[in-house]
C-alpha cells in the first residue's frame, strides 16, 4: 500500500511539471512571435528610422521573381525591383541583394521613411538611401551628419509686410532641345541609364547642371556653360550609339 501511494505521488509530481514545462514553452513561443509578428526565415524587421517593414535578409535566393517586379540596367548589369526588394539572376534563380551606389530609377519604393539631413531629403527602405536627381532617383551612400525626420523650419526675419518685394533674375538663354534617337535599338531602361550617366559626365566637364539652377548662373550671362553642356551631352550620347540633333 505505500509503495503504491509513492507511485501515485511520484506520477502526480511529474505531470505537474509536465504541466508547468508546456505552459512555459507556449508562453516563450507567443511572446517571440507577439515581439516580430510576420517575420519569417529568412527575413528581418527594418527598424531604422522607424520605417518598420519586413524584407528577406540579403543573400537569399527565390526561384522565381514576384509579379509585377520591374527591371534597372546599371553598368551593363540588370536588376530588378519589387516591394523595396532589389534582386539579381543567380543562375536559374534570384539572390537579394544591395543595390550598388548611383543606380538610377525614376521610382520610390512602395515604403519608406524621409530623413533631413542639412536642408536635403533622404528616402530610407531596407537598408538603402535614395536622394532626388533629376526627374528620379539616385541609390547614395548613408548621410553623414545629424539626421531629422522633421523637415527643416522655413525661418523668416523679417515679418512679411517688411520683407522686399524679390526682384526676378533676368531670363537665362534657352537650353537647347536635344533630339535623341536609339541608333542600336537600346531599351527605354538603358536609355534612362545612358542619360543619366551621359548627364554626370556633362555636368564633370563643363561644371554646369541644368536640374540644379532655376537660371542661368551669374557667370554665365551669355549661356556659353549651358551650350558647352549640351555639346558634352551630345558627344557622349553619340558615343554610345545615338544620333543625337
Amino acid at each position: 500500500m505505500t509503495h503504491i501511494h509513492h507511485l501515485s505521488k511520484t506520477l502526480t509530481l511529474g505531470l505537474l511539471l509536465a504541466l508547468i514545462s508546456g505552459s512555459l514553452l507556449l508562453w516563450s513561443a507567443q511572446a517571440g512571435y507577439a515581439g516580430d509578428r510576420g517575420r519569417r526565415p529568412g527575413e528581418f524587421r527594418d527598424a531604422r528610422h522607424n520605417h518598420n517593414h519586413v524584407y528577406p535578409v540579403h543573400g537569399h535566393i527565390v526561384r522565381t521573381l514576384p509579379r509585377e517586379h520591374r527591371a534597372v540596367v546599371h553598368g551593363g548589369a540588370r536588376y530588378y525591383f519589387h516591394g523595396g526588394v532589389w534582386y539579381r539572376p543567380h543562375g536559374p534563380r534570384f539572390t537579394v541583394v544591395a543595390p550598388p551606389f548611383g543606380l538610377f530609377v525614376p521610382f520610390l519604393p512602395p515604403y519608406y521613411a524621409t530623413v533631413w539631413v542639412g536642408g536635403t531629403p533622404y528616402y530610407y527602405a531596407n537598408q538603402v538611401y535614395y536622394v532626388r536627381q533629376g526627374d528620379g532617383y539616385v541609390v547614395a551612400e548613408a548621410p553623414q551628419g545629424e539626421v531629422s525626420q522633421t523637415p527643416p523650419p522655413v525661418v523668416s526675419v523679417m515679418p512679411p509686410e517688411a520683407q522686399p518685394i524679390p526682384v526676378p533674375p533676368p531670363p537665362a538663354p534657352p537650353m537647347e532641345k536635344l533630339f535623341i534617337y536609339p541608333r542600336q535599338n537600346q531599351s527605354e531602361q538603358q536609355q534612362a541609364t545612358d542619360r543619366y550617366e551621359c548627364h554626370k559626365w556633362a555636368v564633370s566637364q563643363t561644371g554646369f547642371d541644368p536640374t540644379q539652377l532655376a537660371g542661368g548662373p551669374p557667370d554665365d550671362p551669355r549661356g556659353q556653360k549651358r551650350a558647352d553642356y549640351s555639346r558634352a551631352m551630345s558627344a557622349c550620347l553619340e558615343g554610345r550609339g545615338y544620333t543625337v540633333r
